[in-house]
């Protein structure tokens, strides 16, 4: 199994910064795709962002392109969220979380996922 665990998030003004981080252990972190979703309340669990195992490749949402950058450092276990120009919509509880292969979008793709962490953005 893989335990993940968000951090960094916070309560901040629209237009501002912040970088969530999520500490992996367990199984190698190296072999797993990760990705990010976020859920805002009364909706579903929306796609975020994805970083390939191996080559690192990289996909995002349209509503963050530009704005989100998604890394990981397979020495740490930790992937991250830089999340800039942060706008009132993106407030949500994000999640990390861990797949086989090539996952994308789709929530079913992803094995393991982390409890969590709360972003707010003000305007």
């Amino acid at each position: 199994q893989v335990q993940l665990a968000e951090s960094g998030g916070g309560l901040v003004q629209a237009g501002g910064s912040l970088t969530l981080s999520c500490a992996a252990s367990g199984r190698t972190f190296i072999n797993y795709s990760m990705g990010w979703f976020r859920q805002a309340p009364g909706k579903g669990r929306e796609f975020v962002a994805r970083i390939s195992w191996g080559l690192g490749l990289t996909h995002y949402a349209d509503s963050v392109k530009g704005r989100f950058t998604i890394s990981r450092d397979n020495a740490k276990n930790t992937l991250y969220l830089q999340m800039n120009s942060l706008e009132p919509e993106d407030t949500a509880v994000y999640y990390c979380a861990a797949g086989l292969g090539y996952p994308m979008a789709d929530v079913s793709e992803y094995v393991y996922w982390g409890q969590g962490i709360q972003v707010t953005v003000s305007s």
